[in-house]
């Protein structure tokens, strides 16, 4: 009966190829053993001290650290802030209850006074009375003017209506000695200042600019304030300072790396997303976060090497160098705007401060071979396909060149009697990894 033979054969055919296609690429496209975007989660949140306020930006950074909290339970002391919402009244709002474990954040303004579109923006204007020149109390500056109602302290619109306004763009916050010393804000053998001075950069704050800035001035130095990645938009980069991959602020200028903090979290607590697994697979976005999270590990490993502690620059390079699979983030490979051959550069550039001879001889192999390839490529290619990539192959020629200045560097201290490598190599041309 044909019949009966069709169906027949539509029901093998709908059992077989669901068989034959969970046979063959189950394994394909398994990602049970992915867990980057948790783990570097709770790298962020263990990079943070106790009872902090961490400072994001972007879903991608906010989601995966609220699973890590709202599910997992981890660091539930740690109040997460995303930049982002903080343009909203209700999300700021938010902030001044208990959350977890993490204490209420008590702004400067009251909840009126961030009602709906009031201060969605506030404009720089000179006001009478205020010499633009000098420093004022970011605290007094926020309440007094920016989150004024008096007309005297408002500038008037074109329109009629007033609007709030900061009348300097160079503020400070006093800084209490003995307290920051006490809460770990600062080290004992820091340069403690007795103001962070910072000048705003823009002539108009939206709200969520003007709420870090509450937050900040609010707080004084009371709890922990990190932020996600590096953060100078409104001026007070200069006293943010790693602590793993959180950056902290701290009165104190210029301090890239804190060396008391970094070792223990990097070495003890941090996870990889089981990149050190063979077979996992990471896409463009996850070797990304992967590459940040070896430049946290260069960048500390540096600065531990340039303050002569090279047992644990070394320590650090080497557990990164162990926890990634080099088939799963090889040091070397093509990438947009050569970001990740960057990365590995600088990675390598910490090797050559630690002196660590078998990570340097290892990553500068691969480094040297992949340039080396996409130079040869990019020669090879006629005038109309090579222009568009003129960028690519300026970038891979410069890093290039910085591969073989760090390599003669290296030898030249090396042919040195009793000089240290550590702290010679000062100035090699790495280029920047933005």
């Amino acid at each position: 009966n044909l019949k009966v033979s069709a169906y027949a054969a539509a029901a093998v055919c709908m059992v077989a190829v669901p068989m034959l296609m969970a046979s063959v690429e189950w394994d394909d496209h398994d990602r049970s053993k992915k867990t980057l975007a948790r783990d570097l989660a709770i790298n962020y949140l263990e990079s943070c001290a106790p009872n902090a306020i961490v400072i994001s930006f972007g879903d991608n950074d906010t989601y995966p650290l609220w699973y890590a909290q709202e599910v997992e339970g981890v660091r539930p002391d740690v109040r997460v802030i995303n930049s982002s919402l903080l343009g909203t009244d209700w999300y700021i709002n938010q902030l001044r209850y208990k959350l977890n474990e993490s204490a209420p954040i008590d702004p400067i303004w009251t909840k009126e006074q961030i009602e709906g579109p009031t201060r969605d923006i506030i404009y720089y204007a000179p006001r009478p009375g205020v010499n633009p020149d000098q420093y004022m109390d970011l605290a007094y500056m926020m309440k007094n003017y920016a989150g004024s109602d008096d007309q005297a302290n408002m500038e008037r619109a074109r329109d009629g209506s007033f609007l709030n306004v900061f009348p300097t763009k160079k503020v400070f916050i006093p800084v209490d000695r003995e307290k920051v010393l006490k809460n770990g804000t600062v080290n004992a053998d820091d340069e403690i200042l007795p103001a962070m001075t910072f000048e705003i950069p823009k002539n108009a704050l939206f709200k969520n600019d003007a709420a870090i800035l509450n937050i900040i001035a609010a707080n004084n130095w009371e709890r922990p304030i990190y932020f996600t990645s590096v953060y100078g938009e409104l001026g007070f980069g200069d006293y943010l300072r790693q602590d793993g991959m959180t950056y902290r602020l701290v009165p104190v200028a210029n301090s890239d790396v804190n060396h008391e903090r970094v070792a223990d979290v990097m070495l003890s607590k941090f996870k990889f997303g089981n990149a050190g697994t063979p077979g996992v697979y990471f896409d463009e976005e996850n070797r990304r976060h992967l590459n940040g999270i070896r430049l946290a590990y260069a960048q500390a490993a540096g600065s531990l090497a340039d303050a002569g502690k090279l047992e644990n620059a070394r320590k650090l390079l080497n557990k990164y160098d162990q926890s990634v699979a080099e088939e799963n983030l090889p040091y070397a490979m093509v990438s947009r705007n050569q970001q990740h051959n960057t990365i590995s550069l600088q990675f390598l550039y910490a090797a050559y401060k630690a002196n660590d001879t078998a990570l340097i001889k290892k990553v500068s192999t691969q480094l040297q071979k992949d340039m080396e390839q996409q130079q040869a490529y990019y020669q090879s290619l006629p005038d109309r396909m090579r222009e568009p990539l003129a960028y690519e192959e300026e970038r891979n020629d410069g890093l290039l060149r910085a591969l073989f200045s760090l390599e003669q560097q290296f030898k030249q201290m090396n042919a040195q009697p009793n000089v240290e490598t550590q702290g010679n190599i000062q100035t090699a041309p790495v280029p920047d990894s933005n």
